[in-house]
């Protein structure tokens, strides 16, 4: 998005997770937080994001790596202070510029699209994201004038009581003018109870100057929740898993039990699909249609199972490519491996991909017959239309059409546990 530029809030301690790590980096459905929110930007089309870091800078840049410019913020001195941390990426920049939290990780793009489009056309320098709260005790109010205009954010301890009775709230979300953004941080000041400097500020200052500003009410009010604990960090992972899973049967999939099904960002599954219970598909994974995936099934990252495969009970893949109409029924591993069409693999069956220094691949053909308890020791190739002799222990190349049979030949010692 041309001439935008967002800020992604980063730098507070989180104490309230009582964990050793930056709140930050605590994870929703395998992936960071901060990470998120900096994703959510990036969605919505801005490219220009500047992370304001600070507690645990370093747990933090290791996650966003170089996917952002850093401003840091050494002493907590509120959101204004904050932001003022990132004016030498401002100054000389017009446009817009969206200042977002790093603990607001399910802020749709689509939300972020909107406030910056209302903000454009309504010619606001600031627009900023609101919400209808019945129960809003703690939150500032927005008050507006008689044309909807935002004339002031008034926080609980100070309102009156008939402000306290208005149910529209500031989500901490906002969208500026870059140049009067800066003009208004050189003007705020720390002269408040706290001795912090405010980012609602800057909405006194330019209406005050007579600049124009708006407010954009959220659809959904889970999209702005934020996590401070761990049973936040809990309830917005519910409502993310909740929000994907019925993305995923709009879209034609049956998923039998929304309450123990993790289906991770990035997934794509393909129609009339039917994920049973206790299944979790990580990012990165592709399912055809007509596949039948679990019950306690473990689909792991970098998967991608064509048309009409079945992947059964206590199952396990991972970075893992099985093609159409395969059968991977129940008790499996399969680990950085590629099976054919029309494979059938027995109960009980791993790929052995790990020797303790190195990953290596399984390679099995189409319609090869894998009988059960079956290991394949990787490297391995094990040519079409191949069957495997349940048992066996598979150390070498077997080519089409063979049987293969790797065990020990039975032998019975007859009267070996009788008694004299």
């Amino acid at each position: 998005m041309e001439n935008t530029i967002a800020i992604v809030l980063a730098a507070g301690k989180g104490t309230r997770m009582k964990s050793e790590k930056s709140k930050q980096v605590h994870k929703i459905l395998g992936k960071e937080i901060v990470l998120r929110a900096v994703e959510n930007a990036k969605k919505a089309g801005i490219e220009d994001i500047i992370a304001v870091v600070g507690y645990k800078k370093e747990q933090v840049q290791a996650v966003l790596k170089d996917s952002v410019k850093y401003a840091y913020q050494d002493e907590m001195l509120g959101t204004g202070h904050a932001v003022m941390q990132a004016k030498e990426y401002l100054k000389g920049k017009t446009g817009k510029v969206v200042v977002l939290n790093g603990d607001v990780p399910i802020l749709r793009p689509e939300t972020i699209e909107k406030l910056i489009e209302k903000s454009n056309s309504n010619k606001e320098y600031a627009t900023l994201l609101s919400a209808i709260y019945d129960n809003p005790y703690g939150y500032g109010r927005i008050i507006r004038d008689d044309g909807g205009n935002v004339e002031a954010i008034v926080e609980e301890k100070d309102a009156d009581e008939l402000q306290k009775e208005i149910k529209e709230i500031n989500a901490g979300i906002y969208c500026f003018d870059i140049q009067e953004l800066l003009k208004a941080l050189d003007e705020i000041n720390n002269d408040n109870a706290s001795g912090e400097y405010y980012i609602t500020d800057v909405i006194k200052i330019m209406n005050d100057k007579g600049l124009k500003t708006g407010a954009m009410i959220v659809e959904d009010n889970t999209e702005i929740l934020g996590v401070n604990d761990k049973v936040q960090l809990e309830i917005l992972t519910k409502i993310l898993r909740l929000r994907i899973n019925a993305e995923h049967m709009k879209n034609g999939v049956v998923i039998e039990d929304t309450s123990t099904t993790y289906i991770y960002d990035d997934v794509e599954i393909g129609t009339d699909t039917v994920i049973h219970p206790n299944t979790t598909i990580k990012s990165n994974t592709k399912i055809g249609s007509n596949c039948e995936i679990g019950p306690n099934a473990y689909i792991r990252e970098n998967c991608e199972l064509a048309n009409n495969v079945k992947i059964g009970n206590c199952v396990e893949i991972k970075k893992t490519k099985i093609g159409e109409g395969s059968k991977v029924p129940h008790f499996i591993y399969l680990g950085d491996c590629e099976v054919g069409e029309h494979c059938n693999i027995g109960c009980g069956t791993i790929t052995c991909n790990y020797d303790g220094f190195n990953k290596s691949r399984t390679e099995i053909g189409n319609n090869v017959f894998v009988g059960s308890n079956t290991n394949f020791v990787a490297p391995v190739k094990i040519g079409d239309n191949a069957f495997i002799g349940a048992g066996s222990t598979i150390t070498e190349d077997v080519p089409e059409y063979a049987l293969a049979i790797a065990r020990q030949r039975q032998i019975n010692k007859e009267n070996w546990n009788k008694k004299d």
